[in-house]
C-alpha cells in the first residue's frame, strides 16, 4: 500500500465537518455535493474486498428513487449479491473516519479481515444518468487506481445491469457475458422462445406503455427494444428527454400515491407499467372504464410468477420445492392466496432485500418480492441441472414445461430485483397464460391499507421482532396495538422504526380504506405518546 500516494490522493477528498453516513440496505444516499469524499473511500474498500476475496467486485453510484439532487453508492459482492453486513460496518467506519485517521483506518480493516495487501484487485463501475454521476463516478476510480487496483468503468448502466456484470464475471461467464450486450441477448432470446408458445387474440395483449422514470432505465430499455420486437411492443414514457428525474412518475411515486405517473397518456384497460430510477423496481397499473386506478405491487407480481411456476413444476412431475418471501408490509390477501389457493408456503423476513434474497436461497425455486416492486426469483444449482436434464430426456408435454422452465431460470436476473426481467417475466406469464391485466388483478382483491411516518426524537427507543411484526420496546406499545387491531376487522397492524432517520412507520390494513385509515391513525397517535414523538401529533384526515 503506497501511504504516500494515498495520503496526496485523499487531501482532493477531504470529509465535510460534521457529516455522518450509515452504510445500508441502499447503501449511502445523501445529497450529491456531500458524497465525493465517501465515493473515493468506497473506491479504496472496493479494492480491499476484491483482494480479501480474490474476485471481481462491483460499485454503483446511483440514489435510486431518490430526488435527482441527491446521489449514493451501493458495493456489490462476487455472486452480484449485496455487500455482506460485516463490511457495512467497515463502509460505515471508514466512510466516517476523520481525514488524518483514514490511513490507520484502512489498515485495521485490512488487518480483521485478513486481506493480502500484495493480491491483485479489480472493480467493476456502473452509474445513472444524474448530473452528478459523472463526477462521482470519477471519484470511485481514484480511490481504487490510488491502491493499484484494476477498473473496468461500465459507464451507463441500470443497478441490476452492474449486478448481472460482477456475476458474469465471477463465474468465468458461465452465467452469461459480462458486456450489455450480453445481458440484452441472454434475457431477450429467452423471453423470445417463451411467448413463441403463446397463443394472443389480437396485438394489444403485445403491447405495453412503461414510464422509465426519467432515469436509466428508459435508455438502456431504449437499447434493448429491437432484441425482442417480436414477441413485445413496449412504449416509453419519461423517457428522460424532458422531464427530471422521480419527479411525479415513477415506481415509488406510484406505489406510494396510488396513482399514474405524470407524463404518461393512459386508456380504459391499458397495461401500463413504471420502473424506478435505477430500474431495480417495477409496479403495473391500468385505469377501468369508470376511471378507477388499479396498482399491481410487487405482492400481485409475486403470486402471478409463482402461480406459473407452481404449474410448470407439477407437470413435469419434479419434487422441487417452492418457496415465497415476503416481509411485513405484504398485503394480507397476498399471503392468503398465496397458502390457500397456489398451495405454496410463505415466509416473513426483515425489510430489505438481503434478508428476503438470503431466505430465498433456501429453496429450490425462491421467489421474493417486496411490496414495492423490488423482487427476483432464484434457481438452486441442483434445481437448474435437473431442470435442464429434464428439457433434453422428457418428451411431449413434460419436456415442453422443462423447457419453458429453462428459458424461464434464463429470463430471471438472479443477482437482483430487475425492473427490465422481471418486466418480461410477467408479460410472457401474462401472454402463456392468455391473461389480460383486469384478469390477473381478479385473481385477489388487496385489503385496503395506509402507511403513515411519526417523527420521533430517537428512532431507537422501537425495537421489534417477528420479522417487525411485533414491537418489543417500549413498554406497553405492542399492547397498545394489539387493542386497536382488535376494534376492526381483518386487520393487523405494526410499527418499525426507520433506518436512515428518526421516524417510526406505521402500516395498518383492514376490510375497508375508512377502517384501515382509522387503525393507522389510533397506531400512530399510540406511537407518537409511547415512543417520545416529537413536533405536531399525528393528524387524522385522509
Amino acid at each position: 500500500m503506497d501511504l504516500d500516494a494515498l495520503t496526496k490522493h485523499a487531501a482532493f477528498y477531504a470529509k465535510p465537518d460534521g457529516l455522518i453516513l450509515q452504510y445500508g440496505t441502499a447503501g449511502f444516499r445523501t445529497k450529491a455535493e456531500h458524497l465525493d469524499h465517501v465515493m473515493f473511500r468506497m473506491g479504496l474498500l472496493a479494492v480491499l474486498r476484491s483482494k480479501q476475496t480474490k474476485s471481481t467486485i462491483g460499485v454503483m453510484v446511483t440514489a435510486s428513487h431518490n430526488p435527482e439532487e441527491d446521489n449514493g453508492v451501493k458495493l456489490v459482492d462476487p455472486l452480484g449479491e449485496m455487500l455482506a453486513p460485516s463490511w457495512e460496518e467497515h463502509a460505515t467506519c471508514l466512510a466516517n473516519s476523520e481525514d488524518q485517521n483514514l490511513q490507520s483506518v484502512l489498515m485495521d480493516i485490512s488487518e480483521k479481515v485478513a486481506v493480502n495487501l500484495h493480491q491483485d484487485a479489480f472493480v467493476v463501475i456502473g452509474r445513472d444518468t444524474r448530473p452528478s454521476s459523472e463526477k462521482l463516478s470519477q471519484s470511485v476510480i481514484d480511490g481504487v487506481t490510488v491502491l493499484g487496483g484494476q477498473v473496468h468503468d461500465y459507464g451507463l448502466l441500470t443497478t441490476p445491469q452492474l449486478h448481472y456484470m460482477v456475476y458474469c464475471r465471477n463465474t468465468s461467464g458461465q452465467y452469461g457475458e459480462a458486456t450489455t450486450e450480453g445481458y440484452y441477448k441472454k434475457l431477450s432470446k429467452a423471453f423470445v422462445e417463451l411467448t413463441g408458445q403463446a397463443f394472443c387474440s389480437g396485438d394489444d395483449h403485445r403491447k405495453l406503455k412503461v414510464d422509465c422514470a426519467n432515469g436509466i432505465g428508459a435508455l438502456k430499455l431504449g437499447e434493448m427494444k429491437p432484441y425482442f420486437s417480436q414477441g413485445l411492443s413496449v412504449q416509453l414514457f419519461n423517457d428522460g428527454s424532458g422531464g427530471k428525474l422521480n419527479y411525479y412518475c415513477g415506481a415509488d411515486f406510484v406505489k406510494t400515491h396510488q396513482k399514474p405517473p405524470q407524463g404518461i397518456e393512459m386508456k380504459s384497460n391499458e397495461r401500463c407499467c413504471s420502473f424506478d430510477g435505477d430500474a431495480d423496481r417495477i409496479v403495473y397499473y391500468y385505469q377501468d372504464v369508470d376511471g378507477h386506478f388499479h396498482l399491481l405491487d410487487g405482492d400481485k407480481i409475486a403470486t402471478l410468477i409463482s402461480s406459473f411456476l407452481k404449474e410448470l413444476v407439477l407437470e413435469i412431475g419434479e419434487s422441487l420445492n417452492i418457496g415465497v418471501v415476503q416481509t411485513a408490509y405484504a398485503n394480507g390477501s397476498s399471503t392468503r392466496y398465496l397458502e390457500e389457493v397456489v398451495k405454496v408456503p410463505v415466509y416473513c423476513t426483515k425489510t430489505g432485500v438481503k434478508h428476503l434474497h438470503h431466505k430465498a436461497q433456501e429453496f429450490d425455486i425462491g421467489v421474493y418480492f417486496e411490496a414495492n416492486g423490488h423482487g427476483t426469483v432464484l434457481f438452486s444449482k441442483a434445481a437448474e441441472t435437473k431442470i435442464k436434464q429434464l428439457a433434453k430426456e422428457l418428451e411431449d408435454k413434460k419436456s415442453k414445461a422443462a423447457k419453458m422452465l429453462e428459458n424461464v431460470i434464463d429470463l430471471f436476473n438472479q443477482a437482483t430485483g430487475d425492473a427490465i426481467s422481471d418486466m418480461l417475466v410477467i408479460e410472457a406469464v401474462l401472454a402463456l397464460k392468455g391473461l389480460t391485466i383486469q384478469q390477473w388483478d381478479a385473481l385477489y382483491t388487496d385489503l385496503p391499507n395506509r402507511q403513515l411516518k411519526v417523527k420521533v426524537a430517537d428512532r431507537q427507543v422501537i425495537s421489534t421482532t417477528d420479522a417487525e411484526r411485533q414491537a418489543v420496546k417500549p413498554p406497553g406499545l405492542q399492547e397498545a396495538i394489539n387493542d386497536l387491531v382488535k376494534k376492526y376487522k381483518l386487520s393487523r397492524a405494526f410499527v418499525r422504526p426507520s433506518g436512515t432517520e428518526d421516524i417510526v412507520r406505521v402500516y395498518a390494513e383492514a376490510d375497508s380504506q375508512e377502517s384501515a385509515d382509522s387503525l393507522a391513525y389510533e397506531v400512530s397517535l399510540a406511537v407518537f405518546h409511547l415512543a417520545g414523538g416529537v413536533g405536531e401529533r399525528p393528524q387524522s384526515g385522509f
